[in-house]
């Protein structure tokens, strides 16, 4: 008896507040429900007030830039130049790369809709494929 293997490939995401299933993707933080600080990475109590009860919200998944630079000097292997950024995604500061648009300062501004936008980072030998997210020109 013989059978076939399907070649699928598996996605994981490169964070963990990234959501890749259920529809589109987008990000979740951590809100405080005392306060309503948001949080993307684990808290055993608020940097705001000290509570300790959070609950999962979803993030925006369009925002305008509040700040950026352009980052030519990286780690080996690391592509430059690249715009590193701080999105405001309706009141929830999110930091993320702008790609896909040249990484020139004639191309990005202050101010600048963007959505976000994920991609592959690489798929392994054993076909599972991690997936990032950055935010790209919403016009």
């Amino acid at each position: 008896m013989s059978s076939t293997a399907e070649n699928t490939t598996t996605t994981v995401p490169h964070v963990d507040y990234l959501v890749l299933d259920g529809g589109d993707p987008h990000l979740v933080a951590h809100e405080c429900t005392a306060c309503g600080a948001r949080f993307f990475d684990r808290r055993n109590a608020c940097a705001a007030c000290f509570s300790t009860d959070f609950t999962t919200v979803p993030i925006a998944t369009t925002g305008t830039v509040q700040a950026f630079t352009i980052v030519a000097f990286a780690a080996p292997g690391i592509p430059v130049p690249f715009v590193a950024a701080v999105v405001d995604c309706d009141g929830t500061s999110v930091k993320g790369n702008i790609i896909n648009v040249d990484p020139d300062p004639a191309n990005i501004s202050t101010g600048m809709s963007v959505r976000l936008a994920t991609y592959s980072l690489g798929t392994d030998d054993n076909g599972v494929e991690a997936i990032g997210y950055g935010f790209e020109p919403a016009d």
